[in-house]
């Protein structure tokens, strides 16, 4: 059984994106949404970093928590 507690570091590190807190914070000011845009939507993605995104969601990962964390600072 995976015990791992899943944090936005670490949704950053399995994006392949920097992820230290100052540059997540960096991110999200580089790279706001519009309200009627989609985490999912978003232009910044790669395929494959989308598809993840898409995925955890869809399948109401263990991920899913900390990507509606990520998506609700995208939005503010």
């Amino acid at each position: 059984m995976d015990t791992t507690v899943n944090t936005l570091s670490s949704l950053f590190e399995q994006l392949g994106l920097p992820s230290s807190d100052q540059e997540i914070e960096q991110f999200v000011l580089a790279h706001r949404l519009d309200e009627s845009v989609s985490i999912l939507d978003a232009d910044f993605w790669t395929d494959a970093q989308r598809q993840f995104l898409h995925e955890s969601l869809k399948q109401d990962a263990e991920w899913s928590p900390i990507v509606d964390d990520l998506n609700v600072m995208l939005h503010h």
